[in-house]
C-alpha cells in the first residue's frame, strides 16, 4: 500500500504542477511528424496554446520549447476498449473478482489511480472502458487534471441477456445514459472461453442498440461468434468487440452497414495465457477456457487477416485486463506482425480511426490546427520499426505535459528548459 500511496501522491502532486505556467504559448519542434491520418510533416514546429493545437509553423517561437527532433512526433494514442478499473490483488498476485476479499474504496481508487497513471505515461491520452461505474470519478478527475490520466469514456455498466425483456432493456439503457454513460456496452455472445455462443435474443440486441441511438449514444457489442455479430450488424450496433470467429458473411455485411471492428485477439489472448497463474480457478479461466485462449489465436489472426483485406473499418481496441493495462501498445505489434497490417495503418486506427468510431474525429485523433494537443513521441520511427512505440519519451495531454524524458532546450531569449514544468 505505501507503494500505492506515494504514487497516489505524486500524481496529485504532479497534476498542479503540469498545470502550471502552460497557458503561454508552447512550440514543439519536431524533424518527423506522423499526423494520425497516413500524413507526414517533416522539420516543422507544432504551437499549442491551452488545450489546443492553433497551427503548424517552422518559424515559430514561444515561451516555452521542446526540442522533438530526433524522435517521431504523433497524435496520443486511444485505446477504445480497456478495463482500467481491473487490477491483480497486491497480497496475491492475482485477479481481483467476487471471489477475493472485499476491498475498501480507497483501495479500489489506489489501484485506479495507478492504472490511469501507467496507462497514460504509455502514451495513451484517451481510453474508453466499457463498464465500471467507478469510471465516472476518473473521468471527472483526470477531465479536471487533478490527477494524471488518460481523458475517459465509460458506459459504467453493461446489457446483459440477464437484464431483462426488451422493454426492460430500454428503460435499463435509459438509466445507464440519464447516469452519465458515454456509450452502452452489450453482451449479445458468451465469453470466448466459453465458446462464444450467442447469448441475448435479437430483440433484445435490438432493443438495446436502438435505444441507445435514439438517445445518442454508441454501442458496443461483445461478439465473439458470427451469430452475435450478425444479430448486431443487423441491429445497427456502431462496433463489434473481439469478433474471434466472423464469417465473411459477417465482415461483407459490416463493411456495407459501416460497422466498425474492435479486433481484440491479439495482446488479450496472449496476456491472458502469459498471466495464467494470476487468473486460473476464477470464474470462466479454468482449463478448458485458456485451451478456448490458445485454440482463438490463429483463429482470431486470420479473422483480423481477412477484415483487414475486406476493408472493414478496423478501430484500436484491447479489452485490456492486469497484466495488459499500460502496454497495450502490445496491441499494435501483434497487429503488424502477425496480422500483417501495415504500419501507417495501424497508426491511424490507433489515433484518427479510433477517434472517429468514439464520435470524436474533430477533437482528438490527429495533429492538426484546431485539435486538441494530445501529443506524444516515441524513440524511433513505428511506420519503420513497430517495437518503437515501446519506447514513449513524450506525452502531452491538452497541452499539459505529463512525461518528458528529452535533454532539456538549451536557454535562448523567448525560452525556457524543455524540462522545466
Amino acid at each position: 500500500m505505501m507503494k500505492l500511496a506515494r504514487l497516489a501522491l505524486a500524481a496529485l502532486l504532479l497534476a498542479p504542477a503540469a498545470a502550471s505556467a502552460q497557458q503561454d504559448t508552447i512550440v514543439i519542434r519536431a524533424g518527423t511528424i506522423l499526423d494520425g491520418k497516413g500524413g507526414v510533416l517533416r522539420d516543422t514546429a507544432i504551437v499549442v496554446q491551452g488545450s489546443k493545437i492553433v497551427r503548424i509553423d517552422p518559424k515559430a517561437v514561444g515561451t516555452v520549447t521542446y526540442d522533438l527532433k530526433t524522435v517521431t512526433v504523433m497524435p496520443g494514442w486511444i485505446d477504445t476498449h480497456a478495463h482500467i478499473a481491473s487490477h491483480f490483488d497486491r497480497a496475491t498476485g492475482r485477479l481481483h473478482s467476487n471471489q477475493s476479499p472485499p476491498e475498501t474504496i480507497e483501495e479500489q481508487t489506489m489501484y485506479l489511480v495507478e492504472n490511469a497513471y501507467n496507462i497514460l505515461m504509455s502514451g495513451f491520452t484517451t481510453v474508453q472502458s466499457p463498464g465500471s461505474e467507478i469510471d465516472k470519478y476518473l473521468r471527472a478527475w483526470t477531465a479536471e487534471n487533478r490527477v494524471p490520466g488518460p481523458r475517459i469514456l465509460t458506459s459504467l455498466r453493461s446489457v446483459t441477456e440477464n437484464t431483462g425483456t426488451p422493454a426492460q432493456i430500454r428503460e435499463f439503457v435509459r438509466k445507464a445514459v440519464a447516469d452519465g454513460a458515454d456509450f452502452v456496452k452489450i453482451f449479445a455472445t458468451k465469453s470466448i472461453r466459453e465458446g462464444g455462443a450467442q447469448t441475448m435474443t435479437d430483440a433484445q440486441i435490438q432493443a438495446a442498440c436502438g435505444e441507445a441511438k435514439a438517445l445518442g449514444r454508441r454501442t458496443l457489442v461483445h461478439a465473439q461468434g458470427p451469430e452475435g455479430a450478425k444479430a448486431s450488424v443487423l441491429a445497427g450496433c456502431t462496433s463489434i468487440e473481439h469478433g474471434n470467429r466472423l464469417t465473411d458473411e459477417v465482415l461483407d455485411l459490416m463493411v456495407k452497414n459501416g460497422t466498425y471492428f474492435d479486433s481484440n485477439n491479439h495482446l488479450l489472448l496472449h496476456n491472458y495465457i502469459d498471466n495464467k497463474p494470476h487468473y486460473l480457478g476464477i470464474g470462466n479461466y479454468n482449463e478448458e477456457g485458456f485451451r478456448y485462449l490458445e485454440k482463438g489465436l490463429p483463429v482470431g489472426n486470420d479473422t483480423f487477416k481477412r477484415a483487414l483485406k475486406k476493408k472493414v473499418k478496423m478501430v484500436f481496441g484491447v479489452d485490456a485486463m492486469p497484466g495488459a493495462l499500460g502496454r497495450e501498445y502490445e496491441e499494435l505489434i501483434y497487429r503488424v506482425k502477425d496480422g500483417g497490417q501495415d504500419p501507417m495503418d495501424a497508426i491511424t486506427t490507433i489515433t484518427s480511426k479510433s477517434a472517429e468510431s468514439m464520435g470524436l474525429g474533430d477533437t482528438i485523433g490527429a495533429i492538426a490546427p484546431g485539435m486538441e494537443a494530445d501529443i506524444i513521441a516515441t524513440a524511433g520511427n513505428p511506420v519503420v520499426d513497430i517495437t518503437s512505440v515501446r519506447r514513449t519519451v513524450f506525452v502531452m495531454k491538452g497541452g499539459k505535459v505529463y512525461r518528458n524524458v528529452m535533454p532539456p532546450v538549451a536557454k535562448s531569449p523567448g525560452t525556457v528548459p524543455s524540462g522545466k514544468q
